[in-house]
């Protein structure tokens, strides 16, 4: 699929102002809309909506098909009637820097939880119809995943595969008691979703009206403790008791001198193809009704994946496993049609994955701050090609700032020899770098737009807790900063 030339701001949701714990659908996210627009961007990236649990990463959700309705505005239920300004009287005092993910899961469901049984108690109308419909629509997804919550709620929240054993080998008899005993519950679970994608698409019809479009994000993998992995445990390689024989992880690498083990199940991909990759069509098709664009997490994990024996301490000890590879993107491109998908190329890239990257004409990656080691280092500027999409960085990395103050001396002094600038505005000067570049699609965290430091920075991979909390300060898209990033657009002519 053939992209135009733009420029866009990476900005999580979480990470917009307001005084409600988390940054939301609501007001602030429209002004933000506003600020792209009228800044001559074309592009906003997010990362996955996803419900977060433990460790609070949009990467780990309990489903690859649900939102999380901790984005769900209290302003805009409060405008549809469906809360009051008293059902806020017990919201703690937040702090506005950043998301308190504890306090939240103490006080929002609570709250959704009011919305729920205003509208529970509403004469029937037409929103009551339009919850009846998104039901049906969803179904495929959202009866799982609603009673996924609702037992995981009734055994106090621990994991599936310690669940009683005929619900966790979703017995029938089992799963029709659980359904009728936990009926509330299961109903309130389907609220939040529909209040989540309700504000969604309102928001994407507003970004739409406004010239923009959304990039999404997939993780390639599933969280161990998710609806996908209990509802279809035929896909991933699971002993009987639920127990993940091999997880997902990536070897020794720039983060970690023992690699990253991340834990997930790892796909049966001879099983998947058997369907005909009927679960990845139906992930790929809810993921584009709700982004225009998709980046796909880790896709060298579909040439070959590095697999870790379940119960391993680290991710030293694995091997490269051969992915899906060709066969599953042309049964996605059969039945979805051309893929506007940005391929995260990063990594230990392989040929293997640069032909598959190739074969579908996808977009790669190219991170700036990566490319100081020297001349021929291909995340430079000067080395990409029109068809990749270049970031000063990403979730993953620090802030431009915060990587310059802590580079190895000999790549600052790359660096200065490269921009030919000194060190007075280093974000800016990897912004321009970037922007002027052959590369289709230039983004930069708006940390970096806002000279932000290592305080700033939204995740480190590899470790768990403390990330994903930042959080844009109200004052932050001044005028001065549409300006300026409007003159870049238009000098670069993005």
């Amino acid at each position: 699929m053939s992209f135009k030339r733009s420029s866009g701001i990476l900005l999580h949701p979480t990470s917009f102002p307001g005084p409600y714990g988390v940054g939301d659908l609501g007001p602030q996210a429209y002004h933000f809309i506003d600020f792209l627009a009228n800044s001559g961007c074309k592009l906003w990236q997010v990362l996955p909506l996803g419900p977060t649990g433990y460790g609070d990463s949009p990467y780990q959700c309990f489903s690859a098909f649900a939102g999380n309705p901790y984005l769900v505005s209290p302003e805009i239920l409060i405008e549809q009637g469906l809360l009051t300004q008293a059902d806020l009287a017990d919201m703690p005092v937040w702090n506005p820097a950043q998301v308190d993910f504890g306090g939240l899961y103490h006080w929002k469901p609570g709250l959704l939880d009011k919305a729920y049984t205003r509208f529970e108690s509403m004469p029937r109308g037409p929103i009551h119809a339009e919850f009846d419909a998104f039901r049906f629509d969803n179904a495929s997804w959202l009866d799982d995943f609603a009673l996924f919550m609702a037992i995981k709620d009734a055994n106090g929240g621990i994991a599936w595969n310690q669940w009683p054993d005929p619900l966790r080998k979703r017995e029938s008899v089992a799963l029709a008691d659980a359904r009728q005993a936990l009926s509330g519950n299961i109903s309130r679970y389907m609220f939040y979703q529909f209040l989540f994608f309700r504000q969604w698409q309102a928001l994407r019809d507003y970004v739409h009206g406004q010239g923009i479009q959304i990039i999404g994000d997939i993780p390639i993998f599933v969280a161990m403790d998710s609806a996908d992995a209990w509802s279809h445990p035929d896909l991933f390689f699971l002993d009987e008791a639920g127990i993940p024989s091999v997880v997902a992880g990536v070897p020794p690498d720039y983060f970690s001198p023992t690699g990253q083990l991340w834990g997930n199940p790892l796909y049966d991909w001879a099983r998947h193809k058997q369907t005909g990759f009927q679960w990845w069509i139906e992930r790929i098709r809810a993921t584009l009704s709700t982004v225009d664009i998709v980046r796909i997490d880790h896709f060298r994990g579909f040439a070959g994946y590095w697999e870790i024996p379940g119960g391993a301490a680290t991710a030293e000890h694995g091997r490269w496993v051969p992915g899906p590879g060709a066969d599953l993107f042309n049964a996605i491109r059969a039945a979805l049609g051309e893929l506007p998908i940005i391929a995260e190329d990063l990594g230990e890239i392989t040929p293997d994955v640069v032909e598959l990257r190739d074969a579908f004409g996808l977009p790669g990656m190219k991170i700036l701050q990566f490319g100081f080691s020297g001349p021929d280092n291909p995340f430079l500027p000067h080395l990409y090609t029109s068809n990749c999409v270049t970031y000063t960085g990403t979730h993953d990395n620090d802030t431009s700032l915060g990587w310059y103050r802590t580079a190895p001396a000999q790549e600052r002094d790359y660096y200065h020899r490269y921009v030919s600038r000194d060190n007075a505005d280093v974000p800016g000067d990897m912004i321009r770098a970037i922007w002027g570049s052959v590369a289709v699609f230039a983004l930069a965290p708006l940390q970096d737009f806002l000279r932000l430091g290592t305080e700033a920075r939204m995740n480190f991979p590899g470790k768990v807790g403390g990330f994903w909390t930042w959080r844009m300060d109200e004052r932050s898209l001044s005028e001065n900063l549409k300006n300026y990033i409007r003159e870049i657009n238009w000098v670069y002519q993005r």
